[in-house]
């Protein structure tokens, strides 16, 4: 049996492939060649070309036919279209951004989407509504438009080995390594976002082709099991890699050095599992605190080239002069008079002597 596998070098690359060749499978890897990782092994085929064009694509591709495609990168229309008529199954990854809300959750009445948003929430259909958010929809209606059969999941934000530029637990980790002694979060980095380990994000997709029939024509939300809120995340880093500092909570507004390490919204991105675990059985492969920890230890040993755009390197002098500065707001605001009443009173009546049950307890209730 011959796999192809679009993409292979990011984070999942590694796990799929390994899957695949466990199954019996001889693999062919289509990426851009521009880095090559030790984890794939030497008698996996590579295809040099760009498959974010229908020329390339063809021209990478030509002559070629496969009994199974897994295709996590490029761009996939054009290869769902290219492939048509000569793969046996399809198997797709994309975003769960083409979901109406999620590029602007303050577009929706009330702000935010649903928690958790399942497979059926509304999509952005039109370029007017919003370009980015209607080309995942409309990616996601060429692959059915051309492998009927196929599944196709929505990937979330994925932590693991490979990841471009580290990701959020490398910027977060960076800053222990530096001993720095405070991190500062947005609005108490209390929201949630799906984010799933690399492994954990494969092995969802492996299980779509141990189950052709079951996963045919579907679309599937991944992610863990468990989800961390930011503060939560920053929490278990520094339990891993045994550091204490303070957390620094800011209105997001102003907590510029978050950015770095947050999501783009404040508010909740939860995406529901309930259809991969029903339907496909999904049980994470490695639970979240696990996950961190050999997240970590591959970070600390391979920390990401410094210099990547997308990821500029951490300001620290201004980070020190903002928190001082917030800080010193925060005594004055702590030092203003306040006359109202803080205290949290349970609105039933706690009698404390038998009489009170019907002349009234100690608050009169």
């Amino acid at each position: 049996m011959k796999a192809l596998v679009v993409g292979g070098t990011g984070p999942t690359g590694p796990f799929i492939v390994d899957g695949l060749i466990k199954r019996g499978y001889d693999v062919t890897i289509f990426h851009r060649g521009t880095h090559e990782i030790p984890e794939i092994p030497p008698e996996v085929e590579h295809i040099h070309g760009d498959p974010h064009f229908p020329e390339t694509i063809e021209a990478a591709l030509a002559g070629r036919s496969f009994d199974l495609a897994v295709v996590s990168y490029g761009r996939l229309r054009f290869l769902a279209k290219a492939l048509e008529g000569r793969v046996g199954r399809f198997l797709s990854a994309g975003g769960w951004v083409g979901i109406r809300g999620c590029m602007e959750p303050d577009a929706l009445s009330p702000a935010g989407l649903k928690c958790p948003v399942t497979e059926e929430a509304p999509v952005v259909e039109s370029e007017e509504e919003h370009r980015v958010a209607s080309k995942l929809t409309q990616a996601e209606n060429a692959v059915f438009e051309s492998h009927p059969e196929a599944a196709h999941f929505r990937y979330p934000n994925i932590y693991g080995p490979h990841q471009m530029g580290g990701g959020r637990e490398w910027q977060i980790v960076r800053r222990i390594l530096d001993e720095r002694p405070y991190i500062v979060l947005a609005d108490g980095g209390l929201s949630l976002c799906t984010h799933g380990y690399a492994a954990n994000v494969a092995h969802a997709t492996l299980l779509a082709v141990d189950q052709p029939e079951a996963s045919a024509g579907q679309i599937y939300h991944c992610g863990d099991e468990e989800q961390l809120t930011m503060h939560q995340l920053v929490e278990a880093i520094a339990e891993a890699m045994n550091y204490e500092w303070e957390i620094v909570n800011m209105p997001s507004a102003i907590a510029h050095p978050a950015r770095a390490y947050s999501e783009p919204t404040p508010h909740h991105q939860l995406m529901d599992l309930s259809k991969l675990k029903n339907q496909l059985g999904y049980k994470d492969v490695y639970p979240v605190k696990e996950a961190l920890a050999k997240l970590i230890e591959w970070l600390v040993e391979h920390p990401p080239e410094p210099g990547h755009p997308s990821f500029p390197p951490p300001d620290y002098p201004s980070e020190d002069r903002l928190v001082a500065a917030y800080k010193e707001s925060m005594e004055r605001l702590a030092a203003i008079p306040w006359e109202g009443s803080t205290e949290l009173v349970h609105p039933y009546a706690h009698p404390k002597k038998k009489d009170e049950e019907t002349t009234g307890d100690h608050r009169n209730r």
